[in-house]
């Protein structure tokens, strides 16, 4: 079983670069990927429909314009129901698989418990993704032949970036279903900033960040119900100079999450994160040299 062959056509993921890379920042979605291949589908017992149901849709296309502004794009290409790489590399549940998981597996975490592991279980609303268990070579070959390499291009970018500027933020970009309430007063957010309670960016970014969003007339909420996940904990280390956001888009903005199709306010909400990630790079530029956003 080799897992890069589900994408011998399409890229599992890609990198859209600038000309030039003028700004301290690298862009990543992680869950947008909307490539099912014919293999995996025959695997699951749902239709290519309902598969659907745990994709970011079209949030790659949302964030486009961040490489005119100069900064690196990441985005995968597989589906989050496929593989997640905003996970642990070997999140797993033993449930899943015909054979036993490697000992150093993480079989106890609340992601896993819940059905999103590293190889999920679970799209939508508790759906099952497939008709029994899978062969364990299933898992390890999607880690070792798509998740490890995606993790390779990330930390690269970021290295890169680093070493040019001395300094790197990474955005994370997702969008959240329509009903989430945060935690503050019950509102239902068009964005939640997470940047785990602030141990994964500074806080004047994450100030940057919702203000920048607020002053465009949005509902803005700090990490509630979403603090950011495995991505953003594990390369946000402000004492280093970098720096990771997770970014949740409520989807009724611009999609129908019914039929998954395009809204009348999509056209509009990616100009004003084109003009949103245009204002925060303008701003970070002139204050970075002054204050490198090293942990308070």
């Amino acid at each position: 079983m080799n897992a890069a062959a589900d994408f011998g056509k399409v890229p599992a993921f890609e990198v859209h670069s600038p000309a030039s890379q003028d700004v301290p920042f690298v862009f990543n979605s992680p869950h947008s990927g909307r490539h099912y291949p014919q293999r995996f589908l025959q695997m699951s017992r749902l239709d290519a429909q309902v598969i659907r149901r745990s994709e970011d849709c079209y949030v790659d296309e949302l964030f486009s314009g961040v490489v005119a502004c100069g900064a690196p794009f990441l985005k995968a290409n597989f589906p989050r129901a496929y593989l997640d790489v905003n996970r642990e590399p070997w999140e797993l549940d033993p449930r899943m698989f015909s054979e036993p998981v490697p000992p150093y597996a993480n079989i106890r975490s609340p992601r896993v418990a819940g059905g999103l592991g590293t190889v999920p279980k679970l799209v939508g609303e508790g759906l099952d993704i497939y008709q029994g268990r899978l062969p364990l070579a299933e898992a390890v070959s999607r880690i070792e032949t798509i998740y490890q390499p995606y993790h390779e291009c990330l930390k690269r970018l970021l290295i890169d970036t680093h070493c040019a500027f001395g300094h790197g933020v990474l955005i994370d970009c997702h969008s959240m279903p329509t009903g989430v309430r945060s935690g503050e007063g019950g509102l239902r957010p068009d964005f939640i900033i997470g940047d785990r309670f602030g141990v994964s960016a500074a806080p004047v970014l994450t100030e940057w960040v919702i203000g920048l969003l607020t002053a465009r007339g949005y509902c803005v909420v700090h990490n509630k119900p979403y603090a950011g996940g495995f991505i953003t904990e594990h390369y946000g280390r402000p004492a280093q100079g970098l720096h990771a956001l997770q970014i949740e888009i409520n989807r009724s903005l611009y999609m129908d999450e019914r039929t998954l199709e395009k809204n009348s306010g999509f056209y509009a909400l990616k100009e004003d994160l084109s003009d949103f990630a245009r204002e925060l790079m303008l701003i970070a530029s002139r204050h970075f040299s002054a204050f490198p956003l090293a942990a308070e």
